[in-house]
């Protein structure tokens, strides 16, 4: 019997299916000990392939997506936002303006939750199966430069282009020369259509003329991020980060 599972093991290994491979002397275990029937058996081995290989893509996308660190929708408190209510936040984590490749801008000062949001809206995407990739603005401009000659950029930019959701985190935090200017209009024109786009900001539309230097690449960056486009913008008064920060002193005011 011990020979006979070691080769139906070794035969389901041949057809790549690796986790029911592993899984099947405790799934025969379990149909031998409920009276399985064949076809019981045959969907609780079916179902386990591919609720694990799920569980492998997901891990997958998000290793991807290179997420400087993991936030769900779950831990943001929308009561603080003024200007975001629960039912929107509920209507944008259905994912309809993805599939609809609509774009979203979160403008607002540092600390605002802008981050925080577009990083749980990503998490949401990767978990119905959707490809993300994040990346500060300051990166993506490293990156843009240097993809003619450094490999590992010509593979991130690689992912971010065949991502159905690009997330660039603090846009115009700083001042862009031309070329700078221009490599990101051509990535924005590669993506245009293709996938949707979140962009954080603390400065709205009208101001990126001024950091790019160039008001001809900025029209036309904005005729391709705005064609289809949510815009929120996010509370200017306290800061959520501060305002939801722990404390070392368990118990204690910080005002104290």
């Amino acid at each position: 019997m011990t020979s006979t599972v070691h080769l139906l093991q070794e035969q389901f290994r041949h057809l790549r299916m690796v986790e029911t491979a592993e899984e099947l002397p405790v799934l025969l275990r379990h149909a031998e000990k409920s009276s399985w029937t064949y076809q019981e058996f045959l969907h609780e081995l079916l179902m386990h392939e591919m609720q694990k290989r799920e569980e492998k893509g997901i891990q997958k996308r998000l290793k991807w997506a290179s997420f400087p660190y993991l936030k769900t929708l779950e831990e943001f408190n929308v009561e603080e936002q003024i200007s975001l209510s629960t039912r929107q936040l509920n209507q944008l984590r259905e994912l309809n303006w993805l599939e609809q490749q609509y774009n979203l801008i979160l403008l607002g000062p540092p600390g605002s939750g802008k981050t925080h949001i577009s990083i749980g809206l990503g998490v949401e995407a990767i978990q119905k199966g959707f490809k993300v990739a994040f990346s500060t603005m300051g990166e993506l401009i490293h990156l843009l430069k240097t993809e003619e000659y450094i490999r590992k950029s010509q593979t991130r930019l690689k992912r971010i282009k065949e991502s159905d959701l690009v997330i660039i985190d603090d846009l115009m935090y700083m001042a862009m020369d031309q070329r700078e200017a221009n490599l990101f209009f051509h990535l924005i024109n590669h993506l245009y259509e293709r996938s949707s786009i979140i962009l954080t900001s603390n400065k709205g539309p009208e101001e990126w003329g001024e950091l790019m230097g160039d008001q001809g690449i900025t029209t036309a960056i904005l005729d391709r991020l705005l064609h289809r486009v949510e815009v929120i913008q996010m509370n200017e008064n306290e800061s959520y980060r501060i305002k939801n920060r722990t404390t070392i002193f368990e118990g204690e005011s910080v005002q104290n």
